[in-house]
C-alpha cells in the first residue's frame, strides 16, 4: 500500500500552463511552474530561478494550494467557453451579414430568410390645403409649414416580431433612423416641417424610435429597436438632415387597422 502510495505522489501537477503559488503554512508562497509531492517533500520547479527546489511537506499548504489551482481552471475554462462562443456568434454574424444583397435598401431578418422592403414613394404636402407640392426628390423649398407624408393609412409590409431587426445598406453617409408614423386615414405622416423664410432653414419633427445600430460592412447596418415596438406605422428612413428629403421603407407592426 505505500509503495502504491508513493507513486502516486509522485505524479507531478501541472500549473494548466501558468505559475502557480505554491502556498506556505506561514502564508507566504512559492511561484511555481509545476510541483510534485513526493513522500514527505514537495519538489517544485520555480518560475523564479528556473531550477527544481524542495520544500518540507509538513511547510506546505497544500489544500489551499490545489483550491487556488482548481479555481483558476475553472476561470480559464469559463473564459474559453466564452470566447468560443462569441467567435460563434461573431461567424453567425458574419454570414447573415454576407448574405444582404449590394443594392442599397432595408432588408428584414427573418429567421433564417431576408425579405426585402419596398422603398415607398413619398410626398410632400403644404398644411390646411394640403396641396401635393412634389412626389418625387429633390423637394421643393417653400417656406411655411409641410409634412412628408405617405399613401394610405396601413404598410402593406406587416410583420409580428415586437423588435424587428433590419439590415441598412446606405447609398451615400446619412443619418438612419426608425421612426413611428402618425396614421390619418389614407395617409401616414413621416415628418413636419417647418421652413423658415428668407433662409429656408427648415426644422423637421419626427418621431425617432430609440434603436441600437452596429456597422456589419461598408455602409451597412444592422438596426433594431432598444424597446419592444407597440402595434402601429412605422418606416426605416435615410436621411439629412435640413434636406427635407428622406428616403423610406415603412412597414407596420401586428394587424392593419
Amino acid at each position: 500500500m505505500k509503495f502504491w502510495l508513493y507513486v502516486l505522489l509522485l505524479v507531478a501537477v501541472p500549473a494548466f500552463g501558468e505559475t502557480v503559488r505554491l502556498y506556505l503554512k506561514d502564508g507566504n508562497y512559492q511561484l511555481a511552474k509545476e510541483y510534485q509531492v513526493l513522500d514527505d517533500r514537495v519538489k517544485y520547479l520555480s518560475a523564479e530561478r528556473g531550477e527544481w527546489e524542495e520544500l518540507p511537506l509538513d511547510l506546505v499548504d497544500l489544500n489551499r494550494t490545489k483550491k487556488e489551482a482548481g479555481e483558476r481552471q475553472e476561470q480559464l475554462q469559463k473564459e474559453a467557453k466564452e470566447q468560443d462562443e462569441e467567435d460563434t456568434a461573431i461567424r453567425a454574424a458574419q454570414e447573415e451579414a454576407g448574405r444582404v444583397p449590394v443594392e442599397p435598401g432595408a432588408y428584414f431578418i427573418h429567421g433564417d430568410k431576408l425579405e426585402a422592403l419596398k422603398q415607398a414613394d413619398v410626398k410632400i404636402a403644404k398644411d390646411k390645403k394640403r396641396t401635393v407640392l412634389k412626389v418625387l426628390s429633390p423637394m421643393p423649398i417653400i417656406p411655411g409649414k409641410q409634412t412628408v407624408e405617405l399613401d394610405g393609412g396601413a404598410a402593406q409590409f406587416r410583420i409580428t416580431e415586437e423588435r424587428p431587426e433590419f439590415y441598412f445598406r446606405l447609398s451615400k453617409v446619412e443619418g438612419l433612423a426608425i421612426i413611428k408614423l402618425s396614421s390619418k386615414k389614407t395617409l401616414r405622416v413621416v415628418e413636419n416641417a417647418n421652413i423658415l423664410p428668407v433662409t429656408n432653414e427648415i426644422e423637421e419633427d419626427r418621431q425617432a424610435v430609440p434603436t441600437f445600430k452596429k456597422e456589419v460592412g461598408e455602409q451597412l447596418f444592422k438596426i433594431w429597436p432598444e424597446q419592444p415596438l407597440q402595434p402601429g406605422e412605422y418606416a426605416l428612413i435615410q436621411y439629412t438632415d435640413g434636406s427635407l428629403d428622406p428616403q423610406v421603407w415603412d412597414f407596420g407592426v401586428g394587424a392593419a387597422k
